[in-house]
């Protein structure tokens, strides 16, 4: 359920402020990024996966790599000593709208690969990532900047790396306080709030991190506050065209009304309810003997 209910939430934060990011690519392009660490019947296995050609160049990601862009912002155990999570990227047609998906990734969720794709400017492709096992998920985030910056033929300044990868940190660990999907709301709602109304000094943009979260019902301790605030400042200095991140979060939200409508959504719902019913109508007979 978990991949069905978070498909188009608000990601990894990837190449801030680089628009268009996919000025080379068109619509059709596959784009694969693997874990150096990967075995060869892993590499085998996730392509299959994937769905493409075991021919296809992919683009390598080293924990290295992982460790640089992340051990500012977690620990070097959370990163790990190995890079195993890889990904797809298929470049859409214009105004497709952005769409994440995953398996076994555990620490970066779907939400927040999309909503930092959405800060970045990145827009209109399908992402797929995935593991041969369960990981956090470092490692395609990683990739994804690699690739996209490599696709783009662009060099994307060492300042913008740092922030996005800073962005996916906070959110990640937000979401293990609040929950996944208050933490990404929380995210999602701030940028919108700045996309309608810019705010103009540090104390309006604290005001409005504030006001979000207390609609919210998050209580944000002065640590977490001042964090956000930071990371906002920042993505302020790269001139992130906020009126585009704001399109993009409603088209992710409309692609996500779009899917729950589908006929074969509803059906696999209601069979899942329908299987649940079951089991409570089981637990009650049992209980009534």
């Amino acid at each position: 359920m978990k991949n069905w209910l978070m498909i188009f939430s608000l990601l990894a934060s990837l190449l801030i402020g680089v628009s268009p990011v996919l000025a080379d690519a068109a619509p059709g392009d596959v784009i694969v990024t693997l874990g150096e660490d990967l075995s060869e019947e892993q590499k085998n296995k996730l392509l299959e996966e994937m769905g493409v050609s075991q021919e296809i160049e992919p683009i390598i990601v080293t924990n290295k790599e992982e460790h640089q862009y992340l051990g500012q912002y977690i620990s070097k155990a959370q990163i790990g000593t190995r890079a195993l999570s890889s990904s797809k990227i298929t470049i859409g047609e214009k105004d497709s709208g952005l769409t994440v998906t995953t398996n076994n990734i555990t620490w970066v969720s779907e939400e927040m690969y999309v909503n930092s794709l959405v800060t970045a400017g990145v827009k209109d492709a399908e992402v797929y990532i995935t593991a041969p096992f369960e990981v956090s998920g470092t490692a395609a985030l990683t990739g994804l900047i690699k690739a996209y910056e490599i696709t783009a033929n662009i060099e994307i300044p060492e300042e913008q790396k740092q922030v996005a990868n800073e962005e996916m940190v906070q959110s990640a660990q937000l979401g293990e306080k609040f929950g996944v999907e208050k933490a990404t709301e929380l995210m999602t709602r701030i940028k919108e709030e700045i996309a309608q109304n810019p705010p103009k000094t540090e104390q309006e943009l604290r005001t409005l991190i504030e006001k979000v979260a207390a609609d919210l019902g998050i209580t944000l301790t002065e640590e977490e506050l001042q964090s956000l605030i930071s990371l906002f400042n920042k993505m302020k200095e790269l001139n992130i065209d906020w009126n585009q991140v704001q399109d993009q979060l409603e088209q992710a939200r409309n692609n996500l009304d779009e899917f729950l409508n589908r006929e074969e959504t509803k059906s696999f719902i209601q069979s899942f309810i329908d299987f649940l019913l079951t089991i409570v109508d089981g637990i009650k007979n049992m209980l009534s003997k």
